[in-house]
């Protein structure tokens, strides 16, 4: 059990049949009345975002959430299988539950499975991925004083804008949270 005095960015709590991250928290101590907390809440299942107010002394129930490497293998029409690498045990999520959240993800890549009381609610690629380019335009000598950029095709098929030098065949790091160009690997 948690306080709503205690909350700290980033804890998930059960909240009104639901599974809620902290986003952001302010104790607030007005002039007149009681002091309250001041909260936004991210569903963890749905994404969706609320603001709400809370007593301090309100108790919350912790929601534990397992996060478990597994191996991605196939992506078969709109289920994708992963395999738990230890027990060789498979599951398959149909594509709502993925989302786009292996738009830089490889076959055989790692990525960790997110769930609560057993139930699958997202999978959460790595933070950052090599990956080669395999459609742009030819880069142009010289054009680089700009900070200039071009789209990419990676061979994941996700698009990625890069500087105006990298080429077909090079290999690239991606930032996976903004799908944005890091550098040369």
């Amino acid at each position: 059990m948690v306080s709503a005095g205690d909350f700290r960015n980033g804890i998930t709590i059960e909240w009104e049949g639901g599974v809620w991250q902290i986003i952001e928290f302010q104790h607030v101590k007005p002039g007149k009345g009681a002091a309250f907390v001041r909260t936004k809440l991210k569903n963890i299942v749905s994404g969706g975002v609320v603001e709400t107010s809370f007593r301090p002394t309100e108790r919350f129930e912790n929601a534990i959430i397992d996060r478990k490497d597994m191996q991605y293998l196939y992506a078969d029409g709109d289920m994708y299988t992963f395999m738990d690498m230890e027990t060789y045990d498979q599951i398959s999520l149909n594509a709502d539950k993925i989302g786009d959240a292996l738009k830089f993800v490889k076959e055989n890549d790692t990525v960790k499975i997110c769930s609560h009381k057993g139930n699958v609610f997202s999978v959460e690629p790595p933070l950052f991925v090599e990956l080669e380019i395999t459609e742009t335009e030819p880069g142009f000598k010289g054009n680089t004083a700009t900070g200039a950029t071009k789209p990419a095709i990676v061979e994941t098929g996700a698009q990625v804008l890069v500087p105006l030098f990298v080429n077909i065949g090079d290999r690239i790091k991606i930032d996976t949270r903004t799908g944005e160009y890091l550098s040369r690997a």
